[in-house]
C-alpha cells in the first residue's frame, strides 16, 4: 500500500450545514472514502486511480444557489495522511460511557476506551452515522452475541461489540485500505473474537449472526438488504445507519419486504439510524 496516492479535495462551505452533510453524502455516492470535517467544511479524499476530472460533475449540490461552496484539490501520499488527521481528530465521548480517541491522547476514565488510528478508513464517531451506531451497540444486549460489522472502515463497531460482551464477530470492508486498517485496530485494542475480511455481501453465503451492523450508503444497503435478513438468526437485530430522515421510508419498505420489523429511530441531525428485528 506504500504507493497509494489519494487526491485531496479541500472543501469551503457557506453556510456550513446542512450543505456538508448532503455534500459529503454526494462525495461518497461518487466514490470518496473518507471525510474530515473542519470549522471551514470538509476534506474529502479518493485514490487517485479512482479520480477524474470530471469527478465532481454530479455533485448537485456544488450548483445550488443556496451555498458557497468552493475548492482546491492535491495529491496527498499515503505516508503524510497522519499528519493530516492529527491535525484535526480530537476524542469524541458517546453518552459518558465510550471515548473513540486516537493513541497520542491521554487515557479517559469513561467505561470503554477504544483506541482507533482512522488513517484512510470512516468510522472515528465523528460522523453522525458512526456516533448513532456506536449508540445502538451500548442501548441493546450484545454478550455472547455472534455480529457482523459491514462495511466496518477502521473497525470501531465491531471492536467495541467485542467490549460490550460479542464473542464471535466478523468484519468486513470492500476497501483494502480499510481492510488493513481494522486489522491494525483491532490488535491495537487487543480484541480476540474478531475476523477481518477483504469483501463484499458475497462473503455471507452460509453465515449466520445474532446482529447485523451496516453502516453504508443507501444504495448498497438497499441492494444487500436481502442478505442481511438471510443472514439474521431467529431474534436477530439489524442495525443500519448511513442515510438520511427522508430515506427512511425506501429502507423500511425494502426491510418489510424480507420480514424484519422497524424496532427504533435514533435520529442526529439530518442523519438516521434505524433498528430492525426479525
Amino acid at each position: 500500500m506504500s504507493n497509494v496516492i489519494y487526491i485531496g479535495y479541500n472543501f469551503k462551505v457557506e453556510p456550513l450545514q446542512p450543505a456538508t452533510e448532503i455534500l459529503i453524502a454526494e462525495l461518497g455516492y461518487a466514490g470518496f472514502e473518507s471525510f474530515v470535517e473542519n470549522e471551514k467544511g470538509v476534506t474529502a479524499y479518493i485514490q487517485k486511480n479512482e479520480w477524474t476530472e470530471t469527478i465532481l460533475n454530479d455533485i448537485h449540490i456544488l450548483s445550488s444557489d443556496e451555498f458557497k461552496i468552493t475548492y482546491d484539490f492535491n495529491e496527498i501520499e499515503q505516508t503524510n495522511w497522519n499528519e493530516e488527521w492529527e491535525k484535526n481528530f480530537n476524542p469524541i465521548v458517546v453518552d459518558d460511557l465510550v471515548t473513540v480517541r486516537a493513541p497520542f491522547h491521554d487515557k479517559p476514565s469513561t467505561k470503554y476506551d477504544l483506541i482507533i488510528e482512522p488513517k484512510m478508513s470512516f468510522g472515528t464517531g465523528h460522523h453522525e452515522t458512526t456516533h448513532m451506531m456506536i449508540q445502538h451497540i451500548l442501548k441493546n444486549d450484545f454478550k455472547s452475541k455472534s455480529v457482523l460489522d459491514m462495511g466496518c472502515g477502521t473497525g470501531v463497531l465491531a471492536i467495541l461489540a467485542e467490549k460490550v460482551g460479542a464473542t464471535q464477530l466478523d468484519a468486513i470492508d470492500i476497501d483494502n485500505w480499510c481492510y488493513l486498517n481494522s486489522l491494525e485496530n483491532v490488535e491495537r485494542n487487543n480484541c480476540s473474537n474478531i475476523s477481518v475480511y477483504e469483501g463484499d455481501v458475497k462473503l455471507l453465503d452460509e453465515k449466520k449472526y445474532d446482529s447485523i451492523i451496516a453502516n453504508i450508503n443507501r444504495n448498497i444497503l438497499l441492494a444487500d438488504i436481502s442478505q442481511y435478513s438471510k443472514c439474521l438468526n431467529e431474534n436477530g437485530t439489524l442495525f443500519l445507519s448511513g442515510f438520511y430522515k427522508e430515506d427512511i421510508p425506501l429502507i423500511e419498505t425494502e426491510c418489510s419486504k424480507n420480514k424484519l420489523k422497524l424496532d427504533e429511530i435514533i435520529q442526529k441531525g439530518q442523519w438516521v439510524s434505524l433498528k430492525f428485528i426479525n
